[in-house]
Parts: C-alpha cells; structure tokens; sequence
C-alpha cells in the first residue's frame, strides 16, 4: 500500500486574501488595496488592505512529492522554546509576530513591520555604518547564546523538534569539501565544476575545514543564518539615543535554519555579510592584481572596521564566559566568516549559476580567513586580538564602575 500524499494548497495573488479571511486574520469588509510579490528562496506575499493592515504571507516551495523542507516549522519553534523556557524571554522581543503557523501547507503570516528596513539596504544606501548599530547587534547576539548556553534541557528540546529536517542540513558544513564524482558532472553548471576545480587545488583549504569541524562545539541556540538582510531596523533608529532604544529598533528575522550549535558560527554569518560589502564593490580586472583590487575597492575595508570591531568587542563584553572555553575564540570566529564566504559562492552558484572573478576573489578571502585566521584578524577588526581582548578588558572595567 502507498501513503496518500494531500496536494498542499498554493497560495497566489488571487486566493490569500481569501485564505486570510477563512483564518479569521481579517473580515470580508477589509479587502486588499494591493497584493505585492516580495522576492526571496519563498514564495512571500506582502498583502495591504484597506483597513491599512499589512500581512507578510509566505509560503515555502514544495518538492514535486508535494512534501516542503518544513524550514517555518522550525522558525515556529523559536516561540515555543521562549514558552517553554522563561528564562530566555527575552529573545522574544526580537522576533515579528507570528499571527498565523499552516504546518500541512506550510504557510507563515507574520504583520509587516512597515516602518523598518534591513541593514543590507541601509548600508548600501548611505554607506554609512554606525558602531553603535554593530554594538547592539554584538550584545543582542551575545544575549541569545548566553540565556542558552550549555543548557541540556533546552538542547533536548531544540534537537528533539527539527521536524523532518535532517540533523546534516543544520550544519555550516553541509556541501563542503565535497568531492568531485562522475554525477557531479550531470548535476552541476560549468561554474560549479570550475569552483570545485580552484576549491580543491588549495590542500591547505580542506584541511583547516576539516580541522575546525573537529573543533566545532554545539552549545547553545543559534540563528545560523545571521546576515545583514535579516536584521530589521526602524526607520527613524537616530531618534534612539541611547543602546536601550536602540535595541527595541531592532529585530532578527528568518529563524529557518535555528539549530544547537556553535556560537562562532553566527558571529562568523554576519561578519562575513558585512565583509560582502567590501568585496561586492571590488573592481576586479584580468588586468588587476587582487592585492590591487582589494586597495581600490569603492567600499574601503576601512569603512567597516571600526563596526566590525564594536560588533566583536560587545559580543565578547556581553558574553566573557565563552573565552573560558574557547581561549582561541576570536580566531575560530575568523574562521567561520571564511566558512560563510565559501557557502555564499556555492549559494552564486547554485542561483545564479556563475562563479566569476569576483567568486574566485571571495574564494581567495576565505582561505585567508580560514588557514590564517590569526593574521587575519587584523585584516577583519583593523586590530590584533590582543588589542580586541584589552578593549573589552576596558568596557567591562567601565560598566562594571
């Protein structure tokens, strides 16, 4: 006998505000002024009504067994992790509201938080970035491992409710370091294969991947996905004058790949999508030496320095055990930017089916990260660790006065 699998209902610009009005989030008399495609890997609606109430529905695409990779059920669970453990509440106020979870359809409806945009966009537009911003989010970070940190109740928990997601997914690894096999051939665009080509050509590479995995320590929650682009801020964030205000001005969405893991990795995720700033603004030429390249770039590293630094300097304020355990953390958050980098070659590749000059410069930069992560970090926070450690050395002796 074969289990009969329900065809999931798919959401469209013509039945969600139908879909809205069956889940009681509105009545028939409120109706859709506009129904906008919002791009993103799902299939994401930004539904406004007349009443000015604005819903951001999204969807998750289904396999062609009908079946999702059932990633909102674990942005789901975040909620129910708070519930379950009080002494995390405080993880709350940086998640939107979830007004609506559709596990069989796999549909999220969350209200849209209009006055607020992502930090990708901010950065980009002004080209402007305050270390105050970098700081909180360093604290913020810090705050979710900390609150979880090492608690074996909260682990079983979050390891127990990944749903149908295989554990291998949930990892930074996954994907890397893979061979090259004849069904690689069939199954990858020319890029991908040149990627492979140059990934494997650096033996140093391989091993100082393998050497941080068997490293890698999963001991609290983790957002694992921790990019620009996920972190929200008001609008009107320069009215927030002090770091209290600030942090209500923020907020870190897209939970779908939370997991228990390493506390590096997060740190690493958004170092790296700072970093890509940088690197996107890169001129890059035959004719041009990388070194050449990375001196000329539009976006200086310069500029992101002293972000780079608060982020790492607050994190590490707010959070000082870690050093206790890891007295090498700094360099494995390096480490894990590298990491980040590489996956967001793959991610290039696997979208936009290209891995040019710009991919073999990002190559180039995370092997730097990853096989020399102590010389880098002078590259990364425009000072040595030794510096980093005697600056939040400096805070911590401020705050505690």
């Amino acid at each position: 006998m074969f289990a009969l699998i329900m065809a999931p209902f798919l959401l469209n610009s013509h039945n969600v505000h139908s879909y809205l009005v069956e889940r009681g989030l509105c009545d028939n008399n409120s109706l859709p002024t506009e129904v906008k495609l919002k791009p993103a890997k799902n299939f994401n609606l930004l539904v406004s009504l007349n009443s000015g109430k604005k819903f951001l529905v999204k969807q998750e695409f289904h396999f062609k067994n009908g079946r999702s990779g059932n990633e909102f059920f674990r942005e789901w669970r975040v909620r129910e992790l708070i519930n379950r453990f009080p002494e995390i509440e405080s993880i709350y106020r940086l998640l939107p509201a979830i007004l609506h979870f559709d596990l069989p359809n796999s549909i999220l409806v969350l209200d849209y938080l209009d006055n607020h945009q992502d930090l990708d966009e901010l950065y980009l537009k002004s080209q402007i970035f305050p270390t105050d911003i970098a700081g909180v989010i360093g604290s913020l970070i810090a705050s979710i491992h900390r609150s979880t940190f090492r608690k074996s109740s909260c682990q079983d928990f979050v390891e127990n409710s990944n749903g149908d997601v295989e554990s291998k997914y949930l990892i930074p690894f996954y994907g890397i370091g893979d061979r090259v096999t004849p069904n690689a051939f069939g199954s990858l665009p020319s890029d991908g294969l040149k990627f492979l080509s140059f990934y494997q050509r650096y033996e140093s590479l391989e091993k100082s991947i393998l050497s941080l995995k068997s490293t890698y320590d999963s001991c609290c929650f983790i957002h694992q996905d921790f990019k620009l682009n996920n972190i929200l801020i008001c609008e009107d964030w320069k009215q927030s004058i002090s770091k209290p205000q600030l942090e209500k001005s923020l907020f870190f969405i897209d939970w779908e790949r939370s997991g228990w893991g390493d506390p590096a990795v997060d740190l690493g995720s958004i170092i790296s999508s700072y970093l890509q700033i940088w690197v996107g603004s890169l001129i890059i030429s035959s004719s041009i030496s990388l070194e050449e390249s990375l001196r000329m770039a539009v976006t200086p590293l310069e500029l992101l320095q002293p972000s780079l630094s608060a982020l790492m300097c607050s994190y590490l304020t707010d959070f000082p055990e870690i050093y206790c355990y890891h007295p090498n953390f700094v360099q494995r958050v390096v480490q894990f930017a590298g990491l980040a980098i590489i996956q967001q070659i793959r991610a290039m590749i696997q979208y936009q089916k290209v891995f040019n000059n710009t991919g073999i410069c990002m190559l180039q930069v995370a092997k730097s990260f990853l096989c020399r992560p102590e010389q880098s970090i002078l590259t990364i926070f425009g000072q040595s660790e030794k510096d980093l450690i005697d600056a939040v050395a400096f805070q911590s002796k401020l705050v505690s006065v």
